[in-house]
């Protein structure tokens, strides 16, 4: 899983017939302390996203695995939304 920022959407009225219905967003992908990286993507949606929105996502065979009853063409997937991220101390010996 990765994370990243919803930075807008596609509308696509000529698609393949396993993407109807399915909302498609353009994801950035961010680091874990969510300076951007790499380039966009657009990711098939199966959590009701926002723009601006932090969230982690999927690529690959795993993408389509949150559609269970339809076959849909993905290769990203939003798979969940970032309510909190606690990246902590890295811990030392002094800690241990």
């Amino acid at each position: 899983m990765q994370l990243g920022r919803v930075v807008g959407c596609v509308w696509s009225s000529v698609k393949n017939l396993g993407l109807t219905g399915q909302r498609l967003l353009i994801v950035q992908p961010v680091k874990a302390d969510l300076s951007l990286t790499g380039r966009a993507i657009i990711c098939t949606d199966c959590t009701g996203a926002g723009s601006g929105e932090l969230i982690y996502w999927v690529r690959g065979k795993e993408a389509s695995f949150p559609f269970t009853d339809a076959e849909v063409p993905s290769d990203a997937t939003i798979v969940g939304i970032v309510d909190e991220l606690n990246l902590g101390k890295p811990r030392t010996e002094e800690h241990l």
